[in-house]
């Protein structure tokens, strides 16, 4: 490799994308070239290998990013292959890290972040790269979708874990996808074929949670008719998922560390232990650390769960996701064969500026809802629940009464002035929604009509 002047390949099948790439890197002092399709890159390939490969993932030819990744680390297993996608979600991005990809980005990427990942590149590259894993990438049900930078963090976090042994916690606020992402650890590591047993800590009682967890034999205590098997048992070499482990009372959390440690399960009335060769995913929406120097929760376990943290974003921390997840929550809820229906944009608007505190489980909701309540294939705001209306309805009207009052009142106007250069005022800032606008000023939309008539306003 030439460290004075490395050589960057461009591969995507749109012309104006790879000219602006190759002018960016050519600028960084690199020399380039380009494909515009997964064929051609590797029939290049074969006369001169560059010293990393920039390819997009979805391209309109015969051997997309993905399979061209796998070409080359396979036939050219020294050469660093970063992938850019304008589509994001789980499978795709643990299959490019399974597969060998370098690193992962999505569109649109940040020109400084990409340069930089390409020259992390190069620094990395030796002869004695490692070739590409062969485990299997299979679809997950569930799709988690995203592309924001904080998820493909997410997303390259769950490729690394997947086939190790070791305990992970999930944290984030509710809603936000902890189990799916629990279950796609699973499904993507070497327990795929093995039973993903569950638990909430928060919905069953102490006694409850205590037999769900460990087993009992029969007779044990009140009501034990017939032994039964805890789901470390169930689980064997698969999966325990501990959702909400904060709500374990302190005696449980004393047998739960014990069992990390030891390996081994006792069942409720039991004398002999069972081996526990299950994987550990924990998940919580609380401060555990807080917690923790609260003594809500042991510390000892706190360290045994928190081997791998993976922190979830909340919803209104990763906006640019709501496209890609509205699209895919009407797909999701569409009977099969159907088109899903249309958002008008001031139902965008609306749900652009709504806070989402249920996260992604109050998105999907509100998405069902709509289509239920939607006529014509067309979403309206009506059709949107109440407190998502509101909310940014609210919102809109605060931005209004905290504008500058030299807006309504520069110039000593008359009050007739006054009341035009406010309807102006609420009109512009709700993007011209007659009806939202009707709202705000307290009045029918055919009174607003009539008066923005006799204003002059313009329609």
């Amino acid at each position: 490799m030439s460290l004075e002047c490395p050589r960057i390949t461009v591969v995507d099948d749109d012309l104006v994308t790879c000219e602006l790439l190759c002018e960016v890197f050519s600028q960084e002092g690199f020399s380039t070239s380009f494909a515009q399709s997964g064929e051609a890159a590797l029939a290049a390939l074969a006369f001169s290998c560059p010293d990393v490969l920039v390819s997009d993932i979805r391209m309109k030819t015969g051997i997309d990013g993905l399979g061209l990744l796998e070409r080359v680390r396979r036939e050219y297993p020294t050469t660093p292959v970063v992938l850019i996608t304008a589509f994001g979600s789980i499978d795709t991005a643990i299959r490019a890290v399974k597969e060998g990809a370098f690193d992962y980005i999505s569109k649109p990427f940040d020109i400084s972040a990409l340069v930089a990942t390409v020259r992390r590149a190069l620094n990395t590259r030796t002869p004695e790269a490692p070739r590409a894993q062969e485990d299997d990438a299979a679809d997950l049900a569930g799709h988690i979708v995203g592309r924001s930078v904080a998820m493909l963090e997410v997303f390259k976090m769950v490729a690394r874990v997947a086939d190790a042994q070791t305990a992970v916690l999930i944290t984030g606020e509710s809603g936000t996808g902890k189990e799916l992402i629990a279950r796609a650890i699973h499904m993507h590591g070497v327990r795929h074929m093995r039973p993903f047993v569950a638990v909430n800590c928060g919905a069953l009682t102490e006694t409850l949670l205590e037999s769900e967890l460990f087993g009992h034999v029969k007779g044990s205590f009140t009501g034990a008719v017939a032994s039964r098997r805890g789901i470390f048992e169930r689980a064997g070499e698969g999966t325990v998922f501990l959702d909400e482990i904060s709500e374990m009372s302190a005696a449980l959390q004393v047998k739960l560390l014990r069992v990390l440690q030891e390996r081994e399960v006792l069942p409720v009335g039991g004398s002999e232990t069972i081996p526990a060769r299950a994987r550990v995913i924990a998940a919580s929406n609380t401060d555990l650390e807080q917690l923790a120097q609260s003594g809500g929760l042991r510390r000892d376990l706190l360290y045994r769960l928190n081997v791998i943290n993976i922190q979830l974003p909340p919803l209104r921390a990763r906006s640019e996701d709501l496209p890609l997840l509205t699209t895919h929550f009407l797909r999701k809820h569409m009977r099969e064969g159907s088109t899903p229906p249309v958002l008008t944009e001031s139902a965008r608007r609306i749900l652009a500026a709504y806070s989402w505190p249920g996260n992604v489980r109050e998105l999907e909701n509100t998405m069902e809802r709509a289509i239920t309540l939607s006529q014509g294939g067309i979403i309206t705001e009506d059709d949107l629940p109440p407190q998502v209306r509101l909310t940014t309805q609210k919102k809109t009207a605060d931005r209004v009464a905290d504008s500058s009052v030299d807006v309504l009142f520069g110039g000593m106007p008359t009050l007739g002035e006054v009341e035009r250069r406010y309807m102006l005022h609420v009109l512009d800032a709700v993007g011209g929604n007659r009806k939202q606008a009707a709202r705000i000023l307290g009045i029918n939309r055919r009174t607003l009509y009539r008066m923005a008539a006799r204003m002059h306003l313009p329609r």
